[in-house]
């Protein structure tokens, strides 16, 4: 039995569909696909042959001198402790500023008073501010606390800048809870950080969840805050990969300078991946209120 026209135009039309959303999705995956297809080849058959086609000889030696091996400036170090760099700065950095933005979210709404309103504008005012905007007066706060060109400096300058963009996630998922639950604990004798720490941050996970993945994309990709307020070894993971990129001395090494850029990416694919669905849940967990 045929079927009848009107199922036939939609099985083509979500075929078409399909078609465009296949095609797309192939067009912003192929610089993934360059970059993982070039990390694998030797040298000599990336300059023979072309980026996109498969490698011929597969190989992880790219991987391993862009690791461990790479020249950046007069050092030969390779990838390595400047990945530990933005491991060391990034934990630190998202842990502090979730946690600044769950208190600030969490006294906004909860324990308002006289001006609550306006200080959460002035906050919310902050996202707005471009980084160029706040290089000097952050330079020159770093000197006078003697932190300047250090891990624990930078640490600071994300922390600060990233407290506005939490204390939105967590001030509109807060509103969404009921009031009822810090009366009820006030009446049971519980305090401000009884109830913070044993109500609301329980209840909490997927705005947490949000301001972790949040904070750690823009922190680990960030590049003009780690170039302006650190120098050297104690440069991110994103200022090493720019210097091994830019290195003209020789043949262009492209395979290595993939390599780097996919270690240098590896970290962000990985929290996307495995917490992606959870932004996403998280974002819209407090869009009921306020």
């Amino acid at each position: 039995m045929a079927k009848p026209a009107f199922l036939r135009q939609a099985t083509i039309g979500r075929f078409l569909i399909y078609l465009f959303l296949i095609a797309v999705a192939l067009f912003y995956l192929m610089p993934l696909w360059v970059m993982v297809t070039t990390s694998l080849k030797p040298l000599d058959e990336i300059y023979g042959g072309s980026f996109i086609g498969l490698p011929k000889t597969v190989t992880f030696d790219a991987w391993r001198s862009a690791w461990s091996e790479a020249c950046i400036g007069t050092q030969c170090t390779g990838m390595e402790p400047y990945f530990i760099n933005s491991l060391l700065l990034v934990v630190p950095a998202v842990t502090l500023s979730t946690l600044i933005g769950a208190l600030n979210g969490y006294i906004l709404t909860k324990w308002k008073f006289s001006g609550a309103n306006f200080v959460f504008g002035l906050l919310l005012f902050g996202c707005f501010l471009p980084y160029q905007a706040i290089l000097i007066p952050m330079a020159r706060t770093l000197g006078a606390l003697g932190l300047a060109g250090s891990i624990p400096g930078l640490i600071l300058v994300h922390v600060s800048y990233g407290i506005c963009f939490t204390t939105l996630f967590f001030r509109n998922y807060f509103v969404s809870l009921p009031d009822e639950l810090t009366k009820a604990a006030l009446v049971d004798g519980a305090g401000f950080f009884r109830i913070f720490w044993s109500i609301i941050l329980p209840t909490s996970l997927p705005i947490i969840v949000v301001s972790c993945i949040w904070q750690f994309t823009q922190i680990w990709n960030d590049f003009l805050f780690g170039v302006a307020f650190t120098s050297g070894s104690n440069s991110p993971i994103t200022v090493a990969l720019n210097n091994i990129v830019n290195v003209t001395t020789g043949r262009k090494q492209y395979n290595v300078d993939m390599a780097a850029a996919m270690i240098a990416a590896v970290p962000t694919l990985f929290v996307y991946i495995v917490a992606g669905r959870y932004f996403v849940r998280g974002l819209t967990a407090g869009a009921v209120k306020g």
